[in-house]
């Protein structure tokens, strides 16, 4: 669940990139569309990633390593990020985009760095 999730993440801000330098009609709808099926794709994913770690943290719960505190601080992250992929859909759809296209393909670079950080956090467990 956590690497549908993570693709999701992955691919959505990558149509955004694809849509903020779109100037045909016809394939910005054809991108909106693919965006709109993804969100509403991967958020019960997220859901149930989220249920599957809150079930894996009861084993860790008391007491719980200062590791595993910096990784459910990075997952809440990631889970405003999502929100924040919601709230950007949104813009899209109302045709209120006024970024460009890098300020996506560096915003598509923030789920990469925190999954290299929860990965170190999980083999190391500093």
């Amino acid at each position: 669940m956590m690497v549908s999730w993570f693709a999701g993440l992955f691919y959505l801000p990558r149509i955004y990139v694809n849509m903020a330098m779109e100037p045909n009609e016809v394939a910005y709808r054809r991108l909106l569309f693919m965006a709109e099926k993804l969100y509403r794709f991967v958020t019960p994913i997220m859901w149930l990633t989220l249920a599957s770690g809150i079930w894996l943290w009861a084993a860790y719960w008391w007491p719980t390593p200062a590791w595993l505190w910096i990784k459910v601080a990075l997952v809440v992250g990631l889970i405003g990020y999502h929100h924040v992929c919601k709230g950007l859909l949104k813009i899209f759809q109302s045709r209120t985009n006024h970024r460009s296209h890098v300020w996506f393909r560096w915003f598509n670079e923030v789920p990469v760095l925190v999954l290299l950080a929860v990965v170190i956090l999980v083999v190391v467990k500093p």
